[in-house]
């Protein structure tokens, strides 16, 4: 085995003066103020072979360590973060390859210790973790898998599922424990904590179908159409200029004809006229935006910028849109709205939300080189008759949605043929979200052949319900595409509150 090298160089300050202050308010606890706080951002280098380290230290503006810090915080053990993952693409394109490289703020304390501090305004357990020494093993370690948990479902029964709920966080409503019960008491077996979090996931924001398409009734009186039916009424009808709806990561609408500057197999370039057609996307992201603001409106757009990629055969995200609705900010200003309510500790404020949230869609948006140029803002919070409670937006929605262009012939996605080879991508399960609604779509609608149908069986009971995942508004005349984007974010907006 090839020995690798390990460099750990400390970087410039990881906050401003004026951060500084506010975190070092955010953490202390009754202290005098004769306490001091810095931050450093410190690099960990791993190379299988020897590197420019003056070089890597030019481009890190990094010097070699002189002293170690109070703690450290960086990625959690045996993951990899998004940090990493740019600053390594860039190195690799500078020269800097087999090498990787992570991130690590530094703290250093004095007149004070850590037990003093109240680390969750700086440290995030589910993404990072707190190191005491300088991390320099932290590539080479690894994490032993678990042994998949068996639910005592035969013995227990029901008690069993809400214990299970509980315990893996699930999240489960009383009426789905009872199916589960009846299900698995039909079944005579007992369920595996995998199982139980697949299914839990058939509610999550990606896959809301079970809400979207159930019945329902308004005044005592049954709809006969759910609500997806009701979304997808605008696709009906004598829709000239609609190409594709609730078929695709992205609606496609009807565009012009454009000089385009294009590269043949010669490589030589010249213009063509193209009919170039336009997509309309809008998604939300927002329990993760609710758990940590900034990344997970960051996460946000960064999904909605994929799916405009993804439609037809390919595309191109043009523009964005990034729109938040929260409850009160409680600003200390006279004329701002003020109702406090109990407001559950594991999600972010408001306020927290709209200054971190847009902040991280923003950056997304820009490091992928797709300006945000539209963007929304509202506040709705309402007294009820009970004392101390209110309805609005304690879980807030973050909206992410863009618009892009995508060449006619590439609009529409081709079919699949039963010669054709099908290649299926098994995901890690805290990605199971992302990989059961396609799964679910292809199974259903493209693919007939039986050997592949009892392969995914399972799968599809669990995912049956969900088929699509986007709520696309359909556009019927270019020169309003503005007005009714906006329109379309309003409505979604509305969806989300009442579901």
């Amino acid at each position: 085995m090839s020995k690798s090298f390990n460099l750990f160089l400390q970087g410039q300050s990881s906050f401003s003066s004026a951060q500084l202050s506010r975190l070092k308010a955010k953490l202390k606890k009754n202290l005098s103020s004769k306490i001091s706080l810095t931050a450093n951002d410190y690099f960990l280098i791993n190379s299988e072979k020897a590197v420019d380290a003056d070089k890597l230290k030019e481009v890190l503006h990094a010097e070699e360590t002189l002293k170690d810090c109070s703690f450290y915080i960086g990625a959690r053990l045996g993951t990899i973060s998004p940090w990493s993952s740019k600053a390594g693409d860039i190195l690799k394109n500078i020269g800097f390859d087999q090498l990787r490289i992570e991130k690590f703020v530094g703290f250093n304390l004095v007149g004070f210790e850590i037990d003093d501090f109240q680390l969750e305004a700086i440290f995030d357990p589910m993404t990072q973790s707190i190191f005491q020494k300088p991390p320099i093993e932290f590539f080479d370690s690894s994490l032993s898998s678990k042994d998949q948990r068996v639910i005592d479902f035969c013995n227990k029964g029901i008690d069993a599922l809400k214990t299970a709920n509980s315990e893996l966080g699930l999240a489960l409503s009383n009426d789905e424990i009872e199916y589960l019960d009846i299900f698995y008491s039909n079944e005579k077996r007992d369920p595996t904590e995998s199982e139980l979090m697949m299914f839990a996931q058939a509610n999550s924001e990606h896959c809301r179908h079970k809400i979207f398409n159930a019945d329902w009734s308004l005044d005592s009186n049954k709809v006969e159409s759910s609500l997806f039916d009701l979304i997808k009424k605008t696709s009906k009808g004598d829709k000239p200029h609609l190409i594709s709806a609730y078929k695709d990561n992205a609606a496609v609408i009807s565009g012009e004809v454009s000089n385009l500057l294009e590269q043949n197999s010669k490589d030589v370039y010249k213009f063509e006229s193209q009919l170039m057609n336009s997509l309309i996307k809008v998604e939300t992201h927002n329990h993760p935006t609710a758990i940590s603001p900034f990344p997970g409106a960051a996460t946000g757009s960064g999904g909605e910028i994929r799916d405009e990629g993804a439609t037809g055969s390919g595309a191109k995200p043009k523009t964005g849109l990034v729109g938040f609705n929260v409850s009160n900010l409680n600003l200390d200003d006279d004329n701002m709205p003020k109702q406090k309510a109990p407001f559950p500790e594991r999600i972010a404020s408001p306020k927290q939300i709209m200054i971190e949230g847009p902040i991280g869609a923003a950056a997304f948006n820009n490091e992928f080189g797709r300006p945000c140029t539209l963007g929304y803002f509202r506040v709705l919070q309402t007294k009820t008759n009970k004392e101390k409670s209110a309805y609005g937006y304690h879980k807030p929605i973050m909206l992410a949605g863009g618009i892009g262009q995508i060449k006619d012939a590439y609009s529409l996605k081709g079919g699949i043929d039963h010669n054709h080879l099908v290649i299926v991508l098994v995901a890690h399960p805290c990605l199971l979200v992302l990989v059961a609604e396609p799964l679910h779509q292809f199974l259903q609608e493209k693919v007939k052949r039986n050997w592949i149908l009892l392969l995914f069986k399972e799968a599809m009971l669990k995912w049956r319900e969900g088929v699509k995942k986007s709520l696309i508004h359909v556009f019927q005349r270019k020169k309003i595409l503005l007005n009714l984007f906006m329109m379309l974010v309003q409505a979604v907006s509305l969806m989300q509150f009442l579901s």
